[in-house]
Formats: C-alpha cells, structure tokens, sequence
C-alpha cells in the first residue's frame, strides 16, 4: 500500500505564489515519475506537470514559465511552486505518483487533493 499525504493549497489573490507538496510513504520500491493534475468545477482532470525520476519535466501550456515542479528522491516527495496565480489556475489539485511496489509491480497511485482558489 502506497499513501500520498498533500499539502499547501489555500486562497491566494491573483499575482501570488503558493508551493504544493506531496510525500509517497509505504510499500515502494521505486517511484518512477511523479506529477501534478488539477480538476476545476465541472471540468475533466487535467495535466498540470510531471517529472521523470531522472529530473525531465512536463508541462501545459497553460502553466510554463509560471509553475515549476521538483522533486526530492530521497523524501519520496513531489513539489509544485506556483507563481503569478490566475483566476483560472482555480482547482483541486491531485498529487500522481508512478510507482513499482514492493512486489514489483507498477501502479498509478493518486493524492486525495489539495483545493487552490485564487482570487481576482
């Protein structure tokens, strides 16, 4: 069993900055890449970014040259700084992890959400 604990969604005004992070703990033998999705109010689940264990990154368009995603392999733990926030950047959040358990076999594993609202 593999768990996601996110953190650091909130209410920030348009022009600001917020870091989401996520740590993977449990049965894991290797997580491969790790990423964020979002899903705003009746709208499909979308790409936000991903990062590969070796460190190559994925975005939309939507969020390049505003968010950047990291990761510390050590931890287990996936980060998304988010920077000059739009009204439109407005959703739940969802931490993803590609991760081979201990058994070997690989699994997509999801956070339970982190809620980012950002005002006008």
């Amino acid at each position: 069993q593999v768990q996601l604990v996110e953190s650091g969604g909130g209410l920030v005004q348009a022009g600001g900055s917020l870091r989401l992070s996520c740590a993977a703990s449990g049965s894991i033998f290797s997580i491969n890449n790790m990423g964020w999705y979002r899903q705003a109010p009746g709208k499909q689940r979308e790409l936000v970014a991903t990062i590969t264990s070796g460190g190559s990154t994925n975005y939309a368009d939507s969020v390049k040259g505003r968010f950047t995603i990291s990761r510390d392999n050590a931890k287990n733990t996936v980060y998304l700084q988010m920077n000059s926030l739009k009204p439109e950047d407005t959703a739940v959040y969802y931490c993803w992890v590609l991760a081979r358990a201990l058994t070997r076999a690989t699994y997509d594993y999801w956070g339970q959400g982190t809620q980012v609202t950002v005002s006008s």
